[in-house]
């Protein structure tokens, strides 16, 4: 017999199994409807399938964790922040008509996830990991426990195989006193002390502040210590070793130190992948934990666009005894894949300015990473009342009405601002600028000369695609030199006066990622075409265009491709819609390669909101460090 309660127990049951389903189906629905939308990759999809199909509990909760960490990673977050997400709209900045899903509060989620066997706790060894409120995939929760425990036992120790008479000697003889009265402190001194003196440190400084200049007179101190260390120089691109490289050479001749250190300072520049030894089709190197790279001291430029997965294996690496220096602008552009290694590792330490009497006289007894980061403060390339100076300064403290007043005086003639019009394909002004310095370029009869004029200026783009983009500027540029007769486009992509971009790395041809040169006729036969690219050891080389890796036109490139390199003169210029790409550090980064002008286009409120933009990449590192 059938009671009331019994019956309704029972249509209870029914209509909650009915929601739940009927609940998922609009979330996998959803989920397809942000694939469409481009939001999500398919890659996220089967992330998320193969997850739940591991787990014995697909609930909804774990469907979205999945989905997110594969789309965050792929982001260039290092994990989820569940506590950030909570009980927000995904994605959060969405557009009319856009599929969004409102995430579960934290407790929910947190229960739900630690009921799941495809989700561990840290140290267990499971696809995904829990740690506090922050969800990982495993191999990145590991790979920032591997790097904050090396980072950690380096920082707790301090060298003591220096002799300190010969230190003090060296450093009064390379970094001379240049005003007694001055009661600033040499930061350049600091560091040079700082990575004797410790087994790991930091050297970060913006554009001109000599971090360069600083780790050859460091160099020339260790070889004081100890003539008989191996030392290895190495960045993340081919391109950013082979600045490295032209830079050592350049300032070895006015080292003040003997002949025989000079010739024991090493030249040659690696890559990091190149420093580790690459193994064909895997994503391992030849040197590791068991394996050790056979170097005393190990110095990392351009340490900004490291990854996470990439610094911790280089860490890894790294013997015990060794001392490891990273230079780097903390303030740039982070690393493509996932991480902000740099920015992270010195908000752990809390830098801040030390006195150079702390650190020469005794190791001071505060937090333990700020007797290891050394922040350059003055700029050697620019004087303070420099437009470029005070705009970069403004620009990274997000000052969008300084950095405007800064663009727009009269008074500051190396920087310059151009208000872009919304419906103009290319800034006149723009194309008088750069038709004026193509024909420029190629009045010059030597292909060195050429190189050389040309490596002045460079456009700069914020993104690739759209109508301010380096692929459409490239081609509209190319269009109208063509119309001016400057240039012959119209009937190959070889052609006399044609800049390119090297895109992939060719080891045997000693030609990098980033690597820019110039097609030009041969002087002695004008019917063929050569390519011109610069030598480190100066002069230029020459290639048959058929030889050349992948390249691209560069009358334009991207300012994260323009990361490493200088130009007396730089033209940006910014989208007419803001983008989560237009960001403070992409500006900051594009107006400080320039030595002596920037000149920038792009719409006021666009500029403003830019620079209310910054980079937040979620990541645990910080916290990781910092614990003890």
């Amino acid at each position: 017999m059938w009671y009331p309660d019994t019956i309704l127990y029972y249509i209870y049951t029914i209509l909650v199994v009915i929601y739940k389903r009927t609940n998922k189906l609009n979330m996998r629905t959803r989920f397809q409807q942000l694939r469409d939308q481009g939001i999500l990759s398919d890659l996220d999809l089967h992330f998320a399938k193969l997850i739940t199909s591991l787990s014995d509990n697909q609930s909804d909760e774990l469907w979205l964790s999945a989905i997110l960490v594969s789309h965050f990673t792929a982001e260039g977050h290092v994990c989820v922040d569940l506590s950030a997400q909570a009980e927000e709209l995904f994605p959060q900045q969405s557009e009319v008509n856009t599929a969004t899903i409102r995430c579960p509060p934290l407790a929910q989620w947190l229960e739900a996830l630690q009921n799941c066997n495809v989700v561990g706790n840290p140290g267990d060894y499971a696809p995904l990991i829990l740690d506090q409120h922050r969800l990982y995939l495993y191999r990145y929760w590991d790979y920032e426990q591997q790097l904050a425990a090396q980072i950690r036992t380096r920082c707790q120790k301090q060298r003591t195989d220096v002799n300190p008479d010969i230190l003090e000697a060296g450093l009064s003889r390379l970094f001379p006193a240049q005003d007694e009265n001055s009661h600033t402190p040499n930061t350049q001194k600091i560091a040079a002390h700082t990575a004797v003196q410790r087994n790991f440190c930091i050297i970060s400084g913006g554009p001109g502040t000599g971090k360069t200049s600083t780790i050859i007179k460091i160099l020339a101190l260790l070889l004081e210590q100890n003539r008989h260390l191996k030392i290895a120089l190495a960045a993340p691109t081919g391109k950013a070793a082979v600045r490295l490289q032209e830079a050592i050479t350049q300032a070895l001749q006015a080292l003040n130190c003997t002949p025989e250190i000079k010739a024991a300072i090493p030249q040659d520049t690696y890559t990091i992948h190149r420093l580790l030894g690459t193994q064909p089709n895997s994503p391992y190197f030849r040197s590791h934990a068991n394996n050790l790279l056979p170097y005393d001291v190990i110095v990392i430029d351009e340490a900004s666009m490291v990854d996470l997965a990439l610094m911790a294996k280089l860490a890894q690496a790294i013997p015990k005894s060794a001392r490891w220096i990273l230079l780097g602008d903390k303030d740039q552009l982070a690393s493509v894949e996932a991480g902000t290694v740099l920015g992270d590792i010195c908000d752990a330490a809390g830098v801040q300015e030390l006195q150079e009497s702390q650190v020469l006289e005794s190791i001071p007894k505060t937090p333990l990473y700020q007797n290891n980061i050394v922040l350059l403060n003055k700029s050697y390339r620019f004087s303070e009342d420099s437009g470029i100076w005070m705009l970069s300064n403004a620009v990274n403290r997000g000052e969008s009405e300084q950095a405007l007043r800064i663009l727009k005086s009269d008074e500051n003639k190396d920087v310059s601002w151009y208000p872009l019009g919304l419906s103009e394909s290319l800034p006149k002004s723009l194309i008088e600028h750069i038709v004026a310095s193509i024909a420029h370029c190629l009045q010059a009869s030597e292909p060195e000369d050429i190189l050389q004029a040309f490596e002045k200026f460079r456009v700069l783009c914020a993104t690739r695609r759209g109508r301010y983009g380096v692929e459409r500027v490239n081609q509209r540029i190319e269009q109208l030199l063509s119309a001016k007769g400057i240039i012959r486009a119209a009937t190959s992509h070889r052609y006399h006066g044609r800049p390119i971009m090297i895109t992939r790395n060719n080891y045997s041809l000693k030609l990098f990622n980033g690597d820019i040169g110039i097609l030009l006729r041969k002087p002695d036969k004008p019917s063929e075409l050569e390519a011109y690219f610069p030598a480190t050891e100066g002069g230029i080389r020459t290639f048959w265009p058929e030889r050349l890796p992948e390249h691209e036109t560069v009358y334009a490139m991207s300012i994260h491709k323009s990361q490493g390199s200088e130009f007396e003169n730089v033209f940006m210029l910014l989208p007419e819609q803001l983008s989560p790409l237009l960001t403070r550090e992409l500006i900051y980064t594009g107006l400080t390669r320039a030595r002596q002008n920037v000149h920038i286009w792009g719409n006021e409120q666009i500029f403003k909101q830019a620079l209310s933009q910054q980079i937040k990449r979620t990541s645990g590192l910080t916290s990781v460090i910092s614990y003890q």
